[in-house]
């Protein structure tokens, strides 16, 4: 009922502006005294052109319209409808020869009707605002928000509903912007200004609104603002803002991977569909890091099943649970098994019959593998390889992509040299295989992955220090997972056989840089939380490469992706004997490293940079 009745309010009014615009349109016309002989001429009028403008408004839509949202996109509405009703005004005058409608009221009165109905609304509007909103600006903690475009205006107006926040500047680096105010609040200089004002107005915070902004230019204003001792606050990214999935006022702290992202991926979705939609894809380790990555972005393309391969119960069930509530179209099976178990393999292989195989499952942490566990590291890595390529062969798989890594590249520990020989496996089976074509995809570190630097300094941050970094000048190439799944998923489309895809991996970032960010981004400084170096670990180096001495590359139609031909490969009687070796008893440290430096000729067991 009340709804109904609002409706009839607005209609009336709109109805009764409509007159009264022609009635005003006379009076102006006249100099505020209309003759005799016109007044009959306006009130005859009215009987018909308050109808006809009612007409217009309802097929237009412009009583739909709620007041207190209104904006540009209603007031054309309304422009729409007035014209078009001041045409067919104009149209019935001329049509019927009305000598007693002057032709300026047919240009006043839609002028002044556009006045009368757009002031109105956003009046009402800026009424409604201010009611609600109205002391939130005496209020509140004092900040910045970093940018002045569309996502800061939307943030301005949903940061007045709340009692925590009092935006008191913007800040922009397009200067036409400086000096103005939006929604009342100035736009104060550039992004490079944050630590004056900051000063000046006593501020704790800033919000980074910039959120389809460059990575770059999103790492500067962060870096800025935390070096002057602020806590970074940062909006949602641009697609989960444009899909709804979250609200622009859902504010959270800047993490690391906010300042090393880049810039969006363009992939080959037409290549990638014919790839994968209505196919049956398997991922081993679908419950790692990577494995779940390359899982959902698998889910975006529509495979008609997806089976996840993966040893641990607990990643597993995770993978599974996530799936049941953010995929449920998607069709899917979970097997937990061993990649070195032949037999788990090629029941799973023939019970789901994959057509593309994304091969994830490793062990990659460097310092766990290198000694004591050096035996157990060659046989997941090169054995489990080995035996899932294998069922792949036997089942007509069409792909078989191996997630491989830069420290296979002149390796000195045991993980990167085993991850080379299972390289070299990909590349000898590929000789044999006519049905499946062997893609390897290296990279280099992986933000959040499991194991990796960034967790470990979160936790070290988290109890008060100190952070440990082995060497100051220790460098590593990063992706974000989303990047390098898609990455991998690009290379699995372009791969025709033996090939091996070197991602770009950007520039390479010193780690004790990574570990200053982090502090300051936590809200500390150097002085409260240490650093603390400790030397480099066994089989550790200062620096990874992603291409091994004497390997060429050539470019690829992706800008991020090359591919590497390497020389080395195994000959039948080399691959037997690697077999052979594999399948022996467990063996020591040592063995296991002598063994290594044979088979890699370049991998050096004890090599330090």
């Amino acid at each position: 009922m009340r709804l109904f009745l609002r409706n009839v309010v607005i209609v009336a009014y709109d109805l009764a502006a409509a007159a009264l615009a022609w009635v005003l349109a006379y009076w102006l016309r006249f100099n505020l005294d209309i003759p005799s002989s016109y007044f009959h001429g306006m009130l005859s009028g009215l009987a018909w052109v308050a109808p006809l403008h009612a007409g217009v408004f309802l097929s237009l839509g412009v009583f739909r319209g709620m007041w207190r949202y209104v904006s540009v996109k209603d007031l054309q509405r309304i422009v729409l409808a007035v014209v078009l009703a001041a045409a067919l005004v104009g149209a019935g005058v001329f049509m019927f020869q009305l000598a007693d409608v002057p032709r300026s009221v047919l240009i006043l009165q839609p002028l002044l009707l556009v006045m009368a109905m757009g002031g109105a609304r956003f009046a009402y509007r800026a009424w409604h605002e201010h009611q609600l909103y109205g002391s939130v600006h005496l209020e509140g903690e004092p900040v910045l928000i970093l940018g002045a475009g569309d996502a800061a205006v939307m943030l301005l107006r949903e940061l007045k509903r709340s009692e925590e926040w009092r935006v008191v500047g913007l800040l922009d680096d397009e200067a036409g912007k400086h000096g103005r105010s939006i929604d009342g609040v100035p736009v104060l200089g550039g992004l490079g200004d944050v630590a004056d004002h900051a000063a000046r107005l006593q501020l704790k915070h800033v919000i980074i609104a910039m959120p389809s902004a460059s990575a770059g230019v999103r790492r500067r204003a962060a870096e800025s603002a935390a070096a002057a001792g602020l806590m970074v606050l940062t909006v949602p990214a641009i697609d989960d803002l444009l899909s709804d999935r979250v609200s622009i006022s859902q504010l959270r702290k800047v993490e690391l991977e906010d300042l090393l992202g880049r810039e969006p991926i363009r992939l080959d979705d037409d290549g990638l569909q014919h790839l994968l939609t209505g196919r049956r894809v398997l991922v081993t380790g679908a419950g790692g890091s990577i494995g779940s990555e390359l899982c959902r972005q698998v889910a975006r393309y529509a495979p008609s099943q997806l089976v996840f391969f993966e040893q641990s119960e607990f990643a597993l069930y995770n993978v599974e649970q996530e799936f049941v509530a953010q995929f449920p179209d998607i069709r899917i099976a979970c097997v937990v098994g061993d990649v070195k178990d032949e037999a788990c393999l090629a029941a799973a292989f023939a019970m789901h019959r994959p057509e593309v195989v994304f091969h994830a499952a490793a062990y990659k942490h460097v310092p766990l593998m290198e000694n004591e566990n050096a035996w157990a590291a060659v046989r997941n890595n090169v054995l489990g390889t080995w035996c899932v390529a294998r069922a792949a062969m036997a089942a007509g798989v069409e792909k078989f992509v191996m997630v491989s890594t830069d420290k296979a590249v002149n390796p000195t520990n045991v993980m990167g040299a085993s991850k080379r020989l299972a390289e070299m496996v990909c590349q000898t089976l590929q000789a044999d295989s006519r049905d499946t074509h062997f893609v390897t995809v290296r990279f280099g570190n992986v933000l959040g992955s499991s194991g990796s630097v960034i967790p470990r300094f979160r936790e070290q941050i988290a109890r008060g220090g100190p952070v440990t970094v082995t060497h100051p000048d220790i460098i590593r190439y990063f992706m974000l997972i989303p990047e390098a799944a898609q990455l991998v998923l690009q290379a699995g489309l372009m791969g025709q056989g033996g090939e091996i895809f070197v991602l770009d991996m950007g520039e390479p970032v010193r780690i004790v840089d990574l570990a200053r960010d982090m502090i300051r981004l936590s809200g500390y400084t150097e002085e409260e939380i240490r650093i603390v170096f400790t030397g480099l670990r066994p089989g550790e180096k200062l620096y990874e490469e992603l291409l091994a001495d004497g390997e060429q590359t050539l470019p690829t139609p992706h800008p991020k992706l090359r591919i590497a031909r390497a020389q080395a490969a195994f000959s039948a009687a080399g691959l037997e004997e690697l077999r052979t070796w594999l399948e022996a008893a467990p063996m020591d440290q040592r063995a296991v490293k002598r063994q290594l430096a044979r088979l890699v000729p370049e991998y050096q067991p004890n090599g330090s940079d």
